[in-house]
C-alpha cells in the first residue's frame, strides 16, 4: 500500500512537471510577444503610453517569476540531497516572491491607471491623483520592484541565518521558512485592496456613463468599445482575486499543517499567462500584430504544403 501511494504521489508530481513546463513554454512565448511589440514601438520613436509601461513591465517580470518558479519547482520535485540545498531552495523562492510580489503591485498599479485615466470623477483628489501617478508611472514601476528587492532580500537573510545557525526547523510543526504567511501578507494585502478599489469604482463609473449614453436619443453611438473596457476591468478584478487566494493559501497550510501545495505552483504561474493572453486579446495593438504573426504563419504553412503537393504530382507524372 505504501509502494502504490508513493507510486501515485509520483504520477501526480509529475503530471504537475509536465504542466509546469508547458505553461512556461506558452508564457515565454505570450510575454515575450508583449515585450517585443512594444519595445519595438519605443525603439521606433512612437508614442508609447503609461499603460504600456506597466504592460511591458508586467511581461518581463512574469517570464521571470515563471522561470524562477519552474526551477524551484525542479529542485523541490527531484529532492536534491546536496547540504546547500535548503539555502539553494530559500534563495530561489525569495527570488520568485520578488518577481511574483512586484508582479501584484504592477497589476494593482494597472487597474490604477485604468480607473484614472477612463473613470469621469471630478475631485479635486481624484484629479491630483490622475496627475501625480499618471505621469510618474515609470517612477512608481521602479519603486515597485526596488521595495519588492528588499523586502525579498531581508526574507532571505533571515531563512539563511535561521538555516546557519541550526534553526531550519519549528520545534511543534518541523517546518522551514514558516514566518513566510507574514512577509506574504504584508506584501500582497495592500495591492489587492486598492486594486478592488480602482476596479470598482471604475466599473461603477463605466455603467453609469453607459446608462447615461442608452438614456439618450443618439442612435449613432457605439458602446462596443465601453463593454469591451467593463470586460477587461472585471477579468482583471478576477484575476487579482485567484491570484491572491493562491499566493495566500500556499503559505498558510504550510504554516499550519506543514504541507506543501504544489499545484498552488501551477496555478501561479497559469494565471499570469491567461491574463497577458487576455490583454494581447483586448489591447488593438498587439491583437494587430498577433493576427500578422498568425497570418504569417498559416501563410507560409500552406506554401510549403502547396509546394510539397506539388512536387508530389511532378514525381508522380514522372
Amino acid at each position: 500500500m505504501a509502494d502504490s501511494t508513493e507510486g501515485d504521489t509520483g504520477v501526480q508530481h509529475l503530471c504537475l512537471l509536465v504542466l509546469a513546463l508547458i505553461t512556461l513554454i506558452a508564457g515565454l512565448v505570450m510575454h515575450s510577444f508583449i515585450i517585443g511589440v512594444n519595445v519595438t514601438d519605443w525603439w521606433k520613436g512612437r508614442s508609447v503610453t503609461p499603460v504600456d509601461h506597466i504592460v511591458t513591465s508586467l511581461g518581463i517580470l512574469r517570464m521571470c517569476a515563471q522561470c524562477a518558479d519552474t526551477l524551484f519547482f525542479f529542485i523541490d520535485f527531484f529532492s536534491l540531497s546536496i547540504p546547500d540545498s535548503r539555502i539553494t531552495l530559500v534563495i530561489i523562492s525569495s527570488v520568485n516572491d520578488l518577481f511574483s510580489h512586484a508582479n501584484i503591485w504592477l497589476t494593482s498599479l494597472l487597474s490604477i491607471v485604468f480607473c484614472l485615466k477612463i473613470s469621469n470623477f471630478h475631485s479635486r483628489l481624484f484629479l491630483y491623483l490622475r496627475g501625480m501617478i499618471i505621469h510618474r508611472t515609470v517612477y512608481f514601476i521602479v519603486a515597485i520592484v526596488l521595495l519588492c528587492a528588499v523586502k525579498s532580500l531581508i526574507a532571505a537573510l533571515w531563512a539563511i541565518t535561521k538555516i546557519s545557525n541550526g534553526g531550519i526547523h519549528n520545534t511543534t510543526t518541523d517546518c522551514m521558512y514558516s514566518n513566510s504567511i507574514y512577509h506574504t501578507a504584508i506584501t500582497v494585502v495592500f495591492p489587492f485592496l486598492f486594486s478592488c478599489i480602482s476596479s470598482v469604482l471604475l466599473f461603477t463609473s463605466l455603467y453609469h456613463h453607459i446608462t447615461k449614453m442608452k438614456m439618450s436619443s443618439n442612435l449613432s453611438i457605439n458602446l462596443e468599445t465601453y463593454y469591451s473596457m467593463m470586460k477587461l476591468v472585471f477579468f482583471t478584478f478576477l484575476y487579482n482575486t485567484i491570484y491572491f487566494i493562491s499566493n495566500f493559501a500556499g503559505p498558510i497550510f504550510y504554516y499550519f499543517y506543514c504541507v506543501k501545495v504544489i499545484w498552488l505552483h501551477i496555478i501561479l504561474v497559469f494565471l499570469p499567462v491567461l491574463h497577458s493572453s487576455y490583454l494581447i486579446y483586448r489591447t488593438a495593438k498587439l491583437r494587430s500584430q498577433m493576427s500578422k504573426i498568425l497570418q504569417d504563419v498559416m501563410d507560409f504553412l500552406f506554401k510549403r504544403k502547396d509546394t510539397e503537393t506539388r512536387e508530389n504530382i511532378e514525381v508522380v507524372a514522372l
